[in-house]
């Protein structure tokens, strides 16, 4: 294990395609495994996400700007003054990126300095995600999620409407299904195909964080004492069906979950800042930070699953060999 102590919160921690671990922090820097420091916002970082080409990572900063690290250089991407970059997405497939601020969407192609398209709502957007194939982006607002087509300009958006505000959206990877987290301690989604509805409840706590894993099969999050896994196997999905929880610690909270998205391996952050990793088929968890600390508030797991990096509220952050 690879330990850390920043003087900043952290606020993501992201794999790039080489392989190498960048922890996005609040004082602003990201700060990469082999010890490099981009300075790069006046401010906290306050949202991150890969880069579509796999090199380096995205952040968006409460300075309005939007910044491409890697470990030689950072690029500004788009700067909006006096507005908070509240979510940042990337999609490898088109090339595109997107980041919210405030009620506003902004579409660039990283391969034309000059695309830009800005989608307007009615309400704040609290995030946004790429479908699989990077066409469209789903934006997660007040009375639900709306989705456009990422590179026409002037459109209407179609409204997936469900009361209440919509914190958090994901997209299957086999673009059937879009799933949200809401303020209530309850995920919302659906079939896309025909906007079926499917209701996810029964959460003790917020939803804060969501991962698909094993090919698709399978969808873990956070907001309860163990990490809970929903199945998504068939054209139904979770659609009558129940979640699992498994890891379940009576004195502990999931607050973050990481896995990656072709095997089974799922790993948890906790509110007291312990962290484990399993095997969903062949369990049980194990401990890879026992000991406990402040809450856990950044988790990633490498592509190959052998990796796992984390961060927590205090600074504290670590890789570890799976």
């Amino acid at each position: 294990m690879t330990a850390y102590s920043f003087d900043a919160p952290v606020t993501a921690v992201l794999f790039d395609a080489s392989g190498q671990a960048a922890f996005a922090l609040g004082d602003g820097t990201v700060r990469f495994e082999d010890g490099t420091v981009a300075e790069v916002h006046d401010g906290a970082v306050l949202s991150a996400c890969a880069h579509p080409s796999g090199t380096g990572i995205i952040t968006g900063g409460d300075d309005g700007r939007v910044v491409w690290s890697r470990p030689d250089q950072a690029q500004e991407l788009a700067d909006t003054p006096g507005r908070w970059i509240d979510a940042v997405a990337s999609s490898s497939a088109s090339g595109l990126v997107a980041f919210s601020s405030g009620r506003t969407v902004t579409v660039l192609d990283t391969a034309d300095p000059h695309f830009r398209r800005d989608f307007t709502h009615e309400r704040s957007v609290a995030d946004i995600a790429f479908e699989p194939k990077g066409r469209k982006l789903a934006s997660a607002t007040y009375g639900g999620v709306a989705t456009w087509f990422a590179r026409i300009e002037r459109q209407k958006p179609t409204m997936l409407k469900w009361a209440g505000s919509h914190t958090r959206v994901a997209y299957s990877p086999d673009g059937a299904f879009l799933i949200s987290a809401m303020q209530e301690n309850q995920l919302h989604g659906w079939r896309l195909k025909d906007s079926k509805d499917l209701r996810m409840g029964g959460y003790p706590s917020k939803i804060r964080d969501m991962a698909f894993f094993d090919q698709g099969r399978l969808m873990a999050t956070s907001g309860a004492n163990g990490a809970v896994v929903w199945p998504f196997v068939g054209s139904n999905g979770p659609m009558g069906k129940e979640a699992s929880e498994i890891g379940h610690e009576e004195s502990g909270m999931v607050v973050r979950v990481a896995a990656p998205s072709a095997g089974p391996v799922l790993a948890a952050g906790l509110a007291d800042g312990r962290v484990w990793a399993m095997d969903v088929r062949t369990g049980p968890h194990r401990w890879v930070r026992a000991d406990k600390g402040q809450a856990v508030t950044a988790l990633a797991m490498r592509a190959d699953g052998r990796r796992l990096a984390w961060g927590d509220e205090g600074g504290e952050a670590a890789i570890v060999d799976l």
